[in-house]
């Protein structure tokens, strides 16, 4: 043992380096099953990729005297899930996987539901409903991945940490608009 406590044997990591180079970020080392892993990014990705366009759709027909902070706050979120799509997809390359994008299948592999809402209350309702979603099965995803695949294990532990943020957004959006304030229509 070293000062430090820290033993490794050098020379067998850089021979298994070399075994199966073209696993690129997957050594012998990874636990997790990976084509398990691979399928749990993807749901992740088409669950992002649908808040993405859920908050675009806000963005966009949000109407009303509150409207524009609200509509901003939209596209605020949109952008953010944009870029945990991005980066999900990213870590499923790096698995040696592809990511699936495919638009037919997304609203079904997605774990939120597409909800358009028709008022700024709606709106604010159903992003919160997703998000509560997304941080339920984050924390899911997480204790599945837990110390097999800490990379993707860190990644969502991120991207649940952003998805609070948008709760608690959504939950103060919500809590600052009364009934008439929702652009002049009731909410349900």
């Amino acid at each position: 043992m070293t000062k430090t406590g820290f033993v490794s044997d050098i020379e067998a990591i850089r021979t298994q380096a070399r075994k199966n180079i073209e696993d690129g970020a997957v050594t012998q080392g990874y636990k997790a099953d990976k084509k398990a892993v691979i399928k749990v990014l993807n749901d992740a990705l088409a669950t992002e990729l649908v808040c993405v366009l859920r908050y675009k759709y806000h963005h966009f027909m949000a109407k009303g005297i509150n409207s524009e902070p609200v509509a901003t706050e939209f596209l605020e979120h949109a952008n953010e899930e944009q870029m945990h799509a991005d980066r999900i997809a990213t870590r499923i390359v790096q698995l040696g996987g592809t990511p699936d994008l495919n638009p037919d299948t997304l609203v079904k592999r997605s774990h939120s539901q597409y909800q358009q809402g028709n008022t700024l209350i709606e709106m604010i309702k159903e992003d919160l409903v997703a998000e509560r979603i997304a941080i339920d099965t984050y924390r899911d995803i997480i204790k599945f991945l837990g110390e097999d695949d800490t990379t993707s294990r860190r990644l969502m532990e991120e991207i649940l940490e952003k998805e609070e943020e948008h709760a608690d957004d959504m939950a103060n959006l919500l809590s600052q608009l009364s009934p008439s304030d929702n652009g002049g229509k009731t909410a349900k």
